[in-house]
């Protein structure tokens, strides 16, 4: 009967795509007049002259495109505890945080409404049933899914923030989820909902490895996160196979919830299991090391997108090339769509917008032919700085173009009007009347590892607070540029700099090391808890190279077809020839000695707020 079910479910999911995908534009003006309907009293709208009036034209003429400077006014008001209808007509439950990688510099509170968390798993309920048409039995076995909670805080009016995975994993849709086959998950639910980092991925890789013979797929939210699991079995995995051979956890492991629920899973010795693993564990080479301990597992469920491609080659390494299914397009404002062509390459992802889950714009982007032409060739990074007209028609979701690139534009349930997402997308084609879209960059972004976003402002600013110590010492900074390496786990930011010194005697490595701390404390708090708290980002490195390699780095762009006229050294890079021209011109290498400054108690955006300053720095 289950199995009858579950196919009448998978039946009706698969129903509901067709139907609002065939329907997209008049979904699209029913979501459109639903949000104005409800939310028709709120103060922003109606100072913004709509008053009741819920068609799209006046919709176009009154509301202004904006982006979250914009709204931080609204966004103090409901964080200090103003619960009149500013933003919605329902209560604002919490915020969830999103990394800006703007010069802000710190997390933007977007805020939600309950009801958000039904969409959102709206969306996650489709995800199986569009994967079951590409792969058979995967109700046959349980999913290796990293899952993990981030801190929480509150605003002075007392609502909770944090990011908007923390938020579902503690939510009862989570917690209390009714029994799917095809979503039975080897970490029980204790060691998700763990505080402590190094426990939670103890606990969870410990269960993953008792019952890796059951394990069908395995995951991550982002390709940084599941590598950083990796290198974390690569140094626990004596351990992990001590605590198997003896049936008793490691001590290490002190929240007690956690413990209970492992000791169920583990439940008795097995050596021969722990044998089994060691002797994977002990070869020399770790390719292929997922497959060689997980065998049943047919593919890797990660964001291998925007900025996370830089680890399919790693993955592709340590997974012996199983497939890397990129699944959904989300964020903290809204949860978007999803992949439905699930297995394809990752450089062919793209994401079907589901026209039901909010109102969508699109703003047209002008990118420069050059820098669009140096791009594709690889000399520079697509970071980009797209060229948007502030007075064009922004476009409909199915009026979008083939080829064409936009940066998205939302009016969602929860409050937000027109709203600049800043995400670049690329339309690929159509499933039925719904675009299709490729994830291109998110506008401003140079830099990034894992969830930290640093825009090109952050970094000048940073470089330029670091360079000041260069000046006590008769040197001073020529030129850099930066790149992130992900060739070690956790990954790491790289700058290269050329310097030039007045002094005979030549700069000690402790000034260098001074610098590269500098440049870290001066960057935002979500790479800094990046650096202490998660430990997904590794010592930032400045590379010295040798005087004349940003002439040969020009040399090499001009080669490429670049106006020397246009031409700027690009802030980040990373096409290969490029990093090998400036890693053969090095002549010292320099790394922070310590870990940077982050609390996690007070977070620096409550102390603005509570002192009545809008500005997250």
């Amino acid at each position: 009967m289950s199995s009858i079910h579950d196919k009448d479910r998978e039946k009706q999911a698969l129903n509901f795509i067709e139907e609002v995908t065939s329907n997209a534009a008049e979904v699209q003006l029913r979501v459109l007049s639903s949000i104005l309907e409800r939310n028709a009293h709120t103060e922003y709208l109606n100072r913004h002259g709509l008053h009741g009036r819920t068609d799209r034209k006046s919709f176009k003429e009154c509301l202004p495109v904006i982006t979250y400077e914009d709204l931080e006014p609204e966004i103090q008001r409901i964080a200090n505890g103003d619960t009149s209808p500013i933003l919605s007509a329902l209560p604002i439950s919490e915020f969830l945080t999103r990394y800006s990688g703007t010069s802000a510099g710190q997390r933007k509170l977007m805020p939600t409404i309950s009801e958000e968390l039904e969409r959102r798993c709206l969306l996650y309920s489709l995800l199986m049933p569009v994967m079951n048409q590409y792969l058979s039995d995967l109700d046959k076995g349980k999913g290796m899914y990293l899952f993990f909670v981030k801190s929480e805080a509150k605003t002075p009016g007392g609502l909770l923030t944090r990011p908007v995975l923390t938020s579902y994993y503690k939510s009862r849709y989570f917690i209390d989820r009714p029994y799917d086959p095809y979503n039975v998950y080897t970490s029980p639910n204790e060691t998700v909902l763990c505080s402590d980092a190094h426990q939670s991925m103890y606990c969870q890789l410990l269960c993953g490895l008792v019952q890796k013979s059951e394990v069908l797929r395995m995951g991550a939210v982002f390709a940084s996160g599941f590598l950083r699991a990796i290198r974390f079995l690569e140094q626990h995995w004596e351990e992990f196979c001590e605590d198997i051979k003896r049936g008793e956890l490691n001590d290490c492991i002190t929240d007690s919830a956690a413990r209970a629920a492992v000791m169920q899973i583990l439940a008795r010795p097995n050596p021969e299991l722990a044998d089994a693993i060691g002797r994977e564990c002990a070869k020399d080479s770790w390719r292929g090391i997922i497959t060689r301990l997980w065998p049943n597992t047919k593919y890797i469920d990660v964001i291998v997108t925007g900025t996370m491609a830089q680890y399919i080659p790693t993955l592709d390494y340590y997974s012996g090339g199983l497939p890397l299914v990129c699944t959904m397009y989300a964020s903290s404002e809204c949860y978007f769509g999803l992949n439905l062509n699930p297995l394809c390459p990752p450089s062919q992802v793209s994401y079907t917008l589901l026209p039901n889950m909010a109102y969508f714009e699109f703003l047209p982007v002008h990118n420069n032919k050059q820098e669009e032409d140096l791009y594709r060739s690889g000399v520079i990074s697509k970071t980009t700085s797209p060229k948007i007209k502030e007075d064009d028609e922004l476009v409909e979701l199915v009026d979008v173009e083939m080829g064409k690139e936009y940066e998205l534009v939302i009016t969602t349930y929860a409050g937000l009007y027109r709203y600049r997402v800043g995400d670049i997308l690329r339309v690929t084609g159509f499933h039925n009347a719904a675009p299709q879209f490729a994830f291109v960059c998110r506008k401003n972004v140079v830099l990034s590892i894992d969830s930290d976003k640093t825009g090109e402002e952050d970094l000048q600013i940073a470089v330029r607070n670091a360079s000041k110590e260069l000046e006590r010492h008769n040197s001073r900074l020529i030129e850099y540029t930066s790149y992130a390496d992900t060739s070690t786990i956790p990954g790491h930011y790289v700058l290269y700099w050329e310097l030039r010194s007045s002094s005979i005697h030549p700069l000690q490595s402790s000034i260098l090391e001074d610098c590269c701390l500098t440049v870290e404390e001066s960057l935002d708090s979500v790479y800094r808890q990046g650096r202490v708290a998660d430990k997904s980002i590794g010592p930032l490195e400045i590379k010295v190279v040798k005087p004349g390699t940003f002439d040969q780095l020009m040399d090499y762009a001009l080669s490429r077809g670049a106006s020397i006229n246009q031409y700027k050294t690009p802030r980040c890079i990373k096409s290969t020839p490029i990093v090998e021209l400036l890693n053969a011109r090095v002549l010292q290498s320099f790394f922070s000695r310590r870990c940077p400054r982050w609390s996690p108690i007070r977070p620096q955006w409550i102390g603005n707020y509570a002192n009545g300053n809008g500005n997250h720095m």
